[in-house]
């Protein structure tokens, strides 16, 4: 006789009660008296005594199947709400107990990602999964070039313990589906959920799939642990479509492809891949859809109705997932039966074109928990899986060598701070630098938030590739996203690469911001320069023709910009060398910093240039620190210089080192703009300790450039010894 939940709950609980009842009266009550512990008796009428072994025995036997009775009540609760019939009656995940995965098992996911956008789509996908998980987690990327670029390099410098990245390369799986016809927006990137059987290791016995604008509100290892509740021929792990599109009802002549009552949505799957290739997957949805093209000639939402078309024909395939796994955020949806209050929630799919901007009751608290982890501190999910152990690829030597530095040594900020591990996000935004033109040169420089109204007026001066290093917060990075969206003279640009640093610790990493810039130029050569210049109008093309004039493809030559300043906020710049020499004449203008560092600019010999029409060579001095432009595989900057002193002036000297020739270009000049002083000189200026650990920098450089270049370095030495 089938019994229906409650009469088998009512069932278990009065077994649980008699059983519990008949222990009490079996082996009585001691002794509780004034507080005494109680005391394990015979019972009183009992025909035979026993011994307190034995009753101690019988009262374990006893709380062992009271015990066995409570978990098969709970297990019948928990089948209630997860089963696909209970979601008609109770959609609420509150009253449910919790089942989660193995402690320590690894869960592995699976994400497609293409392109600029979907790669800053999957950083918030993951911020929220591992913000709730307790479990190492695998994720397995299928990425076009760019997003393995993007993701590659994120992952390497985000250093998340018990996190393990594998890539993909979604070229090669195009051919198994480019066939099929797709009106998605998501174009041949959509249809790829459905080669995931031969994209995967042939190992992998399970997976979770996720779309990349998902939000997790919960520990992903509830999720996984569904696996456990399929059964027979269960293979694929789904939540009902929450529209009526596979209804057929949305507009005259609107036909869908076929799909079981309301569809499913593939938004999340869970997908047993082991039994899958044992059914032949990869032949069995190959051939629905090829039979379903041949009346619908193209999918409207890509794998999905691939998906639904195999479930309609086999729907034993499918174990339906409540709809809290999969809270759909499309316009005129259900998805509000799914949940009655927050916590509820489980997973959030911004699955509308319209994505933030769709229309639901409480699309505010969502959004809000979306931009929670938009704008989280990503450094903060660094955290270890404590009982787990850690992946010997994830280990690096960072740990021991800030248990090496001495806490007491007055510059240990500035030797921890070297060691900070800082996510690095490259191309943010969408751009296209390739370049065919042997002579072309792209303008270094690196930014923070307090120099972003510097970007417009740069892109007016100069037309050329730029390469940007921008220090910012998660959240800061998020208002400049804004802001550079919004800009119609940066929308304009599709030759700026926007390389994202995020921010850790107190001192600005001026020489590692320069550095990542400079290795994510596309360009032959580059322009080392600073945010606050504005290069002289022609610039772009002045550099370009010096570079072959000086024959720098194969010669080592460092071709020094001349550099000025202004001390007023709004200048008529000049359009020639005439003007610029007329203003330096009245004082609207000066040579860069002479009134406060004269040496750092004096080489560059300003009163040869105000007469020189041909590029002429000048020689190295102490604090010397020119703009210049050099072939990009020049050295990097030496990344112990954190904040202000010294930073380019060591770069100077190391290409002086390498037998740089420097030669000044006689037509070419760029204009430092006012602005208030940074944190960092501020510091430099007030406080002794920063001022001398400059020093104990800079002599430790010496030494490291002696040991490099040998004899060459000496004069390096003996300069810092005369000063």
């Amino acid at each position: 006789m089938h019994l229906s939940f409650r009469s088998k709950a009512k069932l278990l609980a009065v077994s649980l009660m008699l059983l519990s009842t008949v222990t009490w009266l079996y082996l009585g009550v001691g002794d509780a008296e004034y507080g005494q512990p109680t005391k394990l008796k015979a019972p009183r009428d009992s025909p035979k005594s026993y011994s307190q072994q034995e009753l101690e025995a019988r009262l374990q036997v006893a709380e062992e199947d009271n015990r066995k009775l409570r978990l098969q009540l709970a297990d019948l609760r928990s089948e209630d709400l997860e089963d696909g019939k209970g979601l008609a009656r109770d959609n609420s995940s509150h009253c449910e107990q919790r089942s989660l995965a193995q402690k320590c098992e690894l869960i592995h996911v699976a994400i497609v990602c293409a392109g600029h956008n979907s790669s800053r789509d999957v950083i918030t996908l993951v911020k929220s999964i591992l913000f709730h998980r307790r479990n190492p987690i695998h994720l397995h990327l299928i990425t076009d070039s760019v997003a393995l670029n993007i993701l590659g390099n994120l992952f390497r410098t985000w250093k998340v313990p018990s996190l393990q990245i594998s890539f993909y390369n979604a070229s090669e799986l195009k051919p198994e589906v480019s066939w099929i016809p797709n009106k998605h927006y998501s174009g041949i990137f959509g249809l790829m959920k459905l080669t995931l059987t031969k994209a995967l290791p042939s190992d992998l016995s399970k997976v979770i799939v996720l779309d990349t604008d998902i939000t997790f509100a919960t520990d992903i290892a509830e999720l996984w642990a569904i696996f456990r509740k399929f059964t027979g021929q269960q293979v694929l792990g789904l939540v009902e479509n929450q529209s009526d599109w596979y209804l057929g009802n949305l507009w005259k002549n609107h036909k869908p492809w076929p799909a079981l009552g309301r569809g499913f949505n593939t938004g999340v799957i869970l997908l047993l891949l082991d039994k899958l290739r044992m059914i032949g997957w990869e032949e069995l949805w190959r051939v629905t859809a090829e039979r379903e093209l041949m009346n619908m000639l193209s999918t409207s939402l890509a794998d999905q109705d691939i998906f639904n078309a195999v479930i309609k024909s086999s729907p034993t395939l499918v174990y339906q997932l409540p709809c809290y796994w999969n809270v759909q955020l499309s316009d005129h949806t259900r998805s509000e039966q799914c949940y009655s209050e927050l916590a509820d929630l489980k997973v959030i799919h911004w699955n509308s074109p319209h994505k933030l901007r769709v229309k639901n009751k409480h699309v505010e608290l969502f959004r809000t928990l979306y931009l929670t982890f938009l704008e989280y501190d990503g450094s903060l999910l660094r955290r270890e899986l404590i009982g787990c152990p850690t992946d010997g690829e994830q280990e690096d030597n960072q740990e021991a060598e800030l248990a090496l530095l001495d806490e007491e040594d007055p510059c240990y900020d500035f030797r921890r701070e070297r060691l900070a591990s800082h996510r690095v996000h490259l191309s943010f935004l969408p751009h296209y630098t390739a370049s065919t033109d042997p002579n072309d040169v792209t303008l270094v420089a690196q930014l923070s938030m307090d120099r972003l109204q510097m970007l417009e007026l740069i892109c007016r001066h100069w037309e050329g590739p730029m390469s940007l290093a921008l220090y910012l917060s998660d959240a800061e990075a998020q208002q400049f996203l804004r802001y550079a969206q919004s800009s119609e003279v940066l929308q304009s640009r599709t030759n700026i690469g926007y390389h994202v640093v995020y921010k850790e610790g107190q001192l600005y990493p001026v020489n590692l911001l320069r550095n990542v810039a400079l290795r994510n130029a596309q360009t032959p050569y580059v322009f080392l320069s600073d945010i606050d210049f504005l290069p002289m109008y022609g610039l772009y093309e002045n550099i370009r023709k010096s570079v072959v004039e000086q024959d720098m493809v194969n010669s080592l030559k460092a071709l020094i910009i001349p550099a000025f300043e202004t001390l007023r906020y709004r200048l008529a710049f000049p359009k020639s060398k005439a003007e610029l020499l007329s203003m330096l004449d009245m004082g609207a203008l000066y040579t860069f910093r002479y009134h406060v560092w004269e040496v750092g600019h004096a080489p560059t010999n300003f009163a040869k240039w105000r007469t020189a029409t041909t590029p002429y060579h000048v020689d190295w001095a102490p604090n010397f620190e020119p703009y210049i432009v050099v072939r990009r595989d020049c050295p990097e900057y030496d990344q112990r210089f954190l904040g202000f002193g010294w930073n380019k002036v060591s770069h100077i000297m190391e290409l002086d080192a390498k037998e740089y020739e420097m030669v000044v270009l006689p037509n070419a000049f760029i204009i430092h703009m006012p602005h208030a002083p940074s944190f960092d000189i501020s510091k430099f200026r007030s406080s002794e300790n920063y001022r001398l650990c400059v020093q104990t920098l800079k002599e430790e450089f010496h030494q490291d450039l002696s040991r490099r270049y040998g004899s060459r370095a000496l004069k390096y030495l003996a300069a810092q010894q005369n000063q």
